[in-house]
């Protein structure tokens, strides 16, 4: 069974006995949906909790759960699932919900179960391969091939739309400056 909340300093601990992190290294926090597995950057992960009912929000897309209230801050749960196109989650109680600062935002990301924190040298992450969709829906950073394992490695920028949101804001600064 999945623990209501997880500290992230204790998680997957015993995987890294005898890994040096240096400075050229990148941690990650590798989760589950089915049968695929996939990391986010361990900086941005604020908090990692059991499954718990959200409020559902009218007209919300689907992959929008709904919101929490965490220590006074709504976060909006977003079903990685659905986002990815691969069908709604049914929750149960083994599920969890990664929290996440996503730019100035905090969100969660409902997913099956959190595997492991990698540490990866940057230079073994290699390119998603061009699958010919807009770069606003390129929601993939990366690829990490651990031992007989594949890593998929997940952009928050791209997932909530904040490279989107930081090209509009530097074209209205251009066309600001320009007036």
């Amino acid at each position: 069974m999945q623990p209501e909340n997880q500290s992230i300093g204790t998680l997957g601990q015993g995987n890294l006995d005898g890994v040096s992190v240096g400075e050229h290294t990148q941690q990650f926090i590798t989760f589950t949906l089915g049968n695929e597995e996939y990391g986010i950057d361990i900086m941005v992960v604020r908090e990692i909790k059991g499954w718990t009912d959200t409020t559902m929000i009218p007209n919300a897309p689907a992959h929008v759960r709904g919101v929490i209230n965490l220590r006074g801050v709504i976060v909006p749960i977003f079903d990685l699932r659905a986002r990815f196109g691969v069908g709604l989650t049914v929750p149960t109680s083994m599920h969890v919900v990664i929290i996440v600062a996503a730019g100035a935002r905090t969100v969660g990301l409902l997913v099956d179960t959190v595997s492991d924190i990698i540490s990866v040298d940057p230079k073994a992450i290699r390119p998603v391969p061009e699958m010919g969709l807009p770069s606003e829906d390129q929601y993939l950073e990366g690829l990490v091939a651990i031992e007989e394992r594949m890593v998929t490695l997940v952009s928050l920028a791209g997932l909530f739309g904040m490279a989107t949101e930081a090209k509009r804001s530097f074209a209205s600064d251009m066309a600001t400056k320009a007036a």
